[in-house]
């Protein structure tokens, strides 16, 4: 995988009038390319690809259009969370339960803050892909040093440090493809057979409301809406016409970054009684801060499908160059085609992102503004661990809920990496981990990530906060 990018002199800039198809982005500069050996391998593979079903619908993809469009408005809130990268191992029923229970979970908890319905997004069936900002990886073994092409997930390489497993395999890609398939099979059949148990929130692993180095006005304050919150649900079901059964029966939406574009323009294509072209592997393909560039060969991929597209927003954008960004990715300025997701850090944010939320209010753009208040927070600790401080987390969000709210606009969702499981990666909380905890389960391949209980802390957070906003 190479970042060097190939500059065709000849290539128009994003957004200039010329015929787009799946395969155009072949003539820009590309960031984080992945160069195949095997040029034989890789076309088999992308026709292999070309030839299977769509992970997706067009309607499902229309559909998250429409909410999202709707949370523009102050409507809905958006919740869009889940690993840093998945692994093909971890196409395991109890990982993706407890993923999809976790973001349930939070839903239901924002749902009773916000007084809003919640649009559920998960990271997975194809967050297989993850761009490095090393190309190359060293390791010393048995006193030599060994040089290896750093792992870009199993979408394109493998994990284990050799020199098979670090090369890129085209195979690789539907082998992915076949996972996120196996994955969505399993979350349709268990959103549509109601298998969160939401008719009890007091037996849900809740252990950090007894923590010791909780505050008690913070204990009192979660325990209260936990109550409210079953209480709620519990006299909902009591009326008989909606069950909590049925609650439990919600929509569900994938996305991945599209960061390996052989993978997504491979199963791009129109759909009968639509003459618009849809990325069919994801409801909601999104760009990184690395792959933004506006004559690049992502921007070029992503402004030709029907999606809705988000794009990761860091420090160093500047205002007018989002906008010429919208405006490529939305040329015709469609509501809920756009979720610009903000990645500043704490001590960043409001220096960084007012100018740009102002420049885009003022140019009458129509977006989603999500906040990710992962990506910016990420340290390496003295012993060199990747980690991230739930109160810096915390203090990113309350810094954009406060900047959206003076503009007169609305934050409209959230962005997390986080997991299901009891994992320990990202320090602080009241569930307490600390750096000397991140040794005991640090299981993240990637990026460090919220575990069960500081993903749930976080969701009373917001709901607290969002309770605030509509007293006032």
């Amino acid at each position: 995988m190479s970042a060097q990018p190939s500059h065709n002199p000849n290539a128009d800039p994003a957004g200039a009038e010329g015929v787009w198809t799946p395969e155009s982005w072949r003539s820009r500069p590309i960031a984080h390319h992945v160069l195949y050996e095997d040029a034989r391998a890789l076309e088999g593979a992308l026709r292999k690809l070309g030839s299977l079903p769509p992970l997706v619908t067009s309607w499902e993809i229309e559909r998250l259009k429409t909410l999202m469009g709707e949370a523009q408005e102050g409507k809905r809130f958006l919740l869009q969370g889940g690993d840093c990268a998945e692994t093909l191992d971890d196409c395991r029923p109890d990982v993706i339960t407890n993923k999809l229970k976790i973001l349930l979970q939070m839903s239901l908890v924002l749902v009773h803050g916000s007084k809003r319905p919640v649009i559920r997004v998960g990271r997975f069936a194809g967050q297989y892909a993850k761009p490095r900002s090393q190309q190359t990886e060293t390791r010393n073994g048995g006193g030599e040093e060994t040089t290896l092409p750093s792992y870009f997930g199993d979408l394109i390489n493998r994990a284990e440090f050799s020199p098979d497993a670090r090369r890129t395999d085209p195979h690789l890609m539907v082998r992915a493809y076949q996972h996120a398939a196996m994955t969505l099979n399993f979350v349709r059949s268990l959103v549509e057979g109601g298998f969160a148990d939401l008719h009890h929130p007091e037996y849900w692993d809740l252990s950090f409301f007894h923590h010791a180095d909780l505050p008690p006005d913070l204990r009192a304050r979660y325990e209260r809406m936990r109550s409210e919150l079953s209480g709620a649900l519990r006299f909902m079901e009591a009326l008989g016409e909606t069950s909590v059964d049925e609650l439990s029966r919600v929509e569900f939406f994938t996305s991945h970054e599209a960061l390996n574009l052989h993978y997504e323009s491979a199963q791009t294509r129109r759909v009968p009684r639509r003459t618009m072209h849809y990325n069919l592997t994801t409801h909601m393909p999104w760009l990184g801060e690395r792959t933004r560039a506006l004559d690049g060969a992502h921007v070029e991929y992503l402004r030709g499908v029907a999606n809705p597209v988000g794009v990761k927003i860091g420090p160093t954008a500047q205002p007018g160059e989002v906008v010429a960004l919208v405006r490529a990715l939305n040329p015709g300025n469609e509501t809920g085609k756009m979720a610009l997701i903000t990645r500043m850090g704490a001590a960043r944010f409001a220096a960084a992102a007012e100018p740009i939320v102002r420049a885009v209010r003022d140019e009458g753009l129509r977006v989603l503004w999500v906040c990710d208040p992962m990506h910016g927070n990420t340290t390496t600790t003295s012993g060199g661990v990747k980690t991230r401080s739930f109160e810096d987390i915390l203090s990113e969000l309350e810094a954009a809920f406060e900047l959206h709210a003076a503009m007169g606009g609305t934050l409209g969702g959230v962005h997390f990496e986080l997991t299901g499981e009891d994992v320990t990666e990202c320090v602080g909380g009241a569930s307490g981990v600390t750096e000397g905890d991140l040794e005991r389960n640090y299981a993240s391949l990637c990026d460090p990530r919220l575990n069960y209980q500081q993903s749930m802390e976080l969701a009373f957070r917001i709901a607290q906060r969002m309770e605030r906003s509509e007293a006032e």
